[in-house]
């Protein structure tokens, strides 16, 4: 753990690389651990239930459409973020209990990056290959 002196306190850095590290080694063993598993699986459960969604509406790969469809950027952030909004505050709250428990201080850093790692990244990962691998419903109109 990265510690600076200041004033004959140590404080904890934020930005210190080495810290940044040590504190990201401490998640998977320190205690609460069981979290960098289930948070990734919840935020895979919503990534593909709004893939499954998106598929049927015939809608753009989500990660794909952010970059490609700015008419349909605003409401696909808007849609993403109510899906994985409350899993990435979950997140960052846990993560920052860990951090009192285990560090005796916070670093807000460290705590957005494990938000972002367990939550964000895994459901960019999956909602749009969800969408391009889940066969779409046919309408009446369809005849192929």
């Amino acid at each position: 753990m990265a510690l600076a002196e200041s004033d004959g306190k140590e404080k904890l850095t934020l930005l210190e690389p080495l810290g940044f590290l040590d504190g990201l080694m401490a998640r998977f063993h320190g205690p609460m651990s069981f979290r960098l598993f289930l948070q990734p699986l919840v935020a895979l459960f919503f990534a593909f239930r709004d893939g499954r969604k998106d598929a049927r509406e015939g809608k753009t790969a989500f990660f794909w459409g952010l970059f490609s469809d700015p008419e349909n950027r605003r409401e696909m952030l808007r849609s993403g973020w109510k899906s994985i909004g409350k899993v990435f505050v979950i997140a960052v709250v846990l993560d920052f209990v860990f951090q009192f428990v285990v560090f005796r201080g916070i670093r807000p850093g460290g705590a957005l990056v494990t938000g972002i790692v367990l939550a964000i990244i895994p459901y960019l990962l999956l909602r749009g290959p969800v969408n391009r691998l889940w066969p779409q419903e046919k309408t009446e109109g369809d005849k192929s």
